[in-house]
């Protein structure tokens, strides 16, 4: 290799050094037929797609890096936070390798939603006793990474939206807009462990949107209470019975233990049989995918 990159620069010039020729020859093993390998992604982002052994991680972040068109710092963050392993965690082994050949599919409320919430670019100490408005105004402070976040098609609409009832004010946190649902998104901040009286109050928010602030054409609004911490049973009773589209998710200042969420997806999904799965079916999309180049050459000659 250190042979032959001296002989590449010396006739061709930079660009070949050691490092960046066995990222050529990853490339090429990993992606041997080039119709799989997308044009509208750079090499830089293929450098950090090749760092991913597993084959379904790599080809969710590559579907999800053309759909969302990350930059490279965007793809490292989402790499970094384990993105793949925290969505992957709430869906069966079919719904994995769905996620692997094609990304995140927006459809229904329940495909917006994370559990947990990375919120480590905030810089917070976790330590440090924070207020839900300083919590607030640093997501603010921060919020185009906080809609890399939260995901595609999210718009800000406005930060403690008032809502007057009864002549008492009351004010939701943090107000989206969701394009492809076509609702509002509103967010709920929590500094600790939430309690029924905040699934309650968001309820009461939500039926206000729907009465008051949906439009024609607009969706049953979403509502998410984001907290440090929630009681699995309490969370269960306290949303028993409510229509709306509500949901409690927590967050973390740091990034999460990605070898931890790595052993719960092999344990609920049974990683290691899906595997040789999505290979095969690689395998055949990619089997089509060269019959209809040999039609194609042999249609116009070439």
């Amino acid at each position: 290799m250190e042979r032959l990159s001296r002989d590449l620069k010396a006739k061709y010039g930079m660009g070949f050094s050691r490092r960046n020729i066995l990222n050529m020859r990853r490339f090429y093993l990993t992606f041997q037929i080039w119709q799989t390998v997308s044009a509208k992604l750079s090499w830089s982002h293929y450098v950090e797609l090749l760092a991913i052994e597993d084959d379904l991680e790599r080809s969710f972040y590559e579907k999800q890096c053309i759909n969302e068109k990350w930059s490279i710092r965007e793809l490292k963050r989402q790499i970094n936070s384990a993105l793949f392993q925290r969505i992957a965690l709430s869906k069966d082994k079919k719904g994995v390798l769905e996620l692997s050949k094609k990304g995140i599919l927006v459809s229904k409320a329940e495909d917006i939603v994370k559990d947990p919430y990375v919120l480590e670019f905030l810089d917070i100490p976790e330590d440090y006793k924070y207020s839900e408005k300083e919590l607030e105004q640093k997501i603010i402070d921060n919020l185009q990474m906080f809609l890399l976040e939260l995901g595609k098609d999210f718009t800000f609409v406005k930060r403690q939206f008032r809502i007057t009832l009864d002549n008492n004010h009351y004010y939701v946190d943090l107000v989206f807009y969701h394009k492809k649902l076509k609702c509002f998104v509103l967010i709920d901040l929590k500094t600790g462990k939430v309690n029924h009286a905040d699934i309650g109050q968001m309820n009461m928010y939500l039926n206000y949107f729907k009465e008051e602030e949906n439009s024609n054409g607009d969706n049953e609004p979403i509502g998410i209470i984001l907290s440090t911490k929630k009681g699995k049973f309490l969370v269960k009773y306290a949303l028993g019975g409510i229509s709306n589209k509500l949901f409690v998710s927590r967050y973390k200042l740091y990034m999460p233990e990605k070898k931890e969420l790595e052993t719960k997806l092999k344990q609920i999904i049974g990683k290691n049989e899906l595997k040789p799965e999505f290979l095969k079916k690689m395998k055949q999309i990619e089997k089509q995918k060269s019959i209809r180049v040999k039609d194609f050459e042999k249609k116009y000659k070439l």
